[in-house]
């Protein structure tokens, strides 16, 4: 590259018809150069990417702001509950000694369970997920002294109508 610098500024007497023979010259050097210039982009290259990579985070970043409105728009509808749920069961005897002989929806009806399993401390220490009996909640568990809460709501479901 040095020895074309050199030839370049010793040529420069001879305008006209150097003038052309330097340009096919620079040419080559260009050529020779462009694979260096090649080399210089990909760095640039490498620091584009990243900022590639961060464009979508800020496409994303209004997407994400786009679905709390979504969020906003749906809480802003009242939800209908499911009427299978808010139609009002009567228990059966077993069941309406622990909570009460008026009908109720099932939601009440768990909420009433728990109220009552609460009050009389019958959730298991050792394992929160089961329910230990008492006199009244055996009638309804179908003689168990022991079921988990999953089991329970199974249960109870067989006890209202």
């Amino acid at each position: 590259m040095a020895t074309a610098k050199k030839t370049a500024a010793s040529k420069p007497a001879a305008k006209k018809p150097a003038a052309k023979k330097p340009a096919a010259k620079k040419a080559a050097p260009a050529k020779k150069a462009a694979p260096a210039k090649k080399a210089a982009t990909k760095p640039v290259a490498k620091k584009a990417a990243p900022a590639k990579k961060a464009a979508p985070a800020k496409k994303a970043a209004p997407a994400k702001k786009a679905a709390p409105a979504k969020k906003a728009a749906k809480a802003k509808t009242a939800r209908k509950p499911n009427a299978a749920f808010m139609k009002p069961l009567t228990p059966s005897a077993d069941l309406a000694a622990v909570i009460g002989a008026t009908p109720l929806p099932r939601t009440e009806v768990t909420k009433k369970v728990w109220e009552y399993i609460k009050k009389n401390k019958l959730q298991d220490e050792a394992n929160k997920r089961n329910i230990n009996a008492d006199d009244k909640l055996k009638a309804v568990f179908g003689g168990k002294k022991q079921v988990s809460m999953f089991e329970m709501t199974k249960l109870i479901a067989g006890h209202l109508k």
